[in-house]
């Protein structure tokens, strides 16, 4: 496990460490499903709902996953609302498909052996359910009464 302290921000990976963790983290092409604003450092697939986000696709992530007909990919970033709450108050109410649909719907776009990286309140997101193995674990702290963000690494192990 890795401990990280920086601040909070809405768009994930524009706090530098964060970025700079998740960067050193991808293997090859990355889906990054919820991209936001911030452009990383590696060969990346960009899908934001919001139509002024730069990025590839504006899709609901899960359309996206359903109807990608490319290469898989060795990397997919999941840092989505971490709450409903949040997406109604920051991300002007744009809400994706249930969370659980959109993993289910992971692994027919990831190669085997591929990470999925998920940023928000838990460890373990993809699970042995899915064949997925927890090969790591980062802790970013943003200080005060305000919830850590958990980063977890997830191996395709099928």
């Amino acid at each position: 496990m890795e401990h990280y302290r920086c601040p909070l921000h809405r768009y994930t990976f524009s706090v530098t460490p964060i970025r700079r963790w998740v960067e050193s983290q991808c293997e090859g092409r990355v889906l990054n499903l919820f991209a936001g604003p911030t452009l990383l450092q590696v060969d990346e697939v960009r899908n934001d709902l919001d139509p002024a986000m730069p990025a590839e696709y504006h899709l609901d992530a899960l359309d996206l996953l359903e109807t990608w007909q490319g290469e898989p990919f060795g990397t997919i970033l999941l840092d989505p609302p971490y709450a409903l709450r949040k997406s109604m108050e920051l991300y002007k109410g744009n809400i994706c498909s249930p969370f659980r649909r959109i993993k289910d719907a992971i692994p027919r776009c990831l190669k085997p052996g591929g990470l999925v990286i998920t940023f928000g309140y838990h460890s373990v997101v993809m699970g042995c359910s899915r064949s997925f193995k927890l090969e790591k674990v980062a802790l970013f702290s943003h200080g005060g009464a305000i919830h850590d963000t958990i980063a977890s690494v997830e191996r395709f192990i099928k």
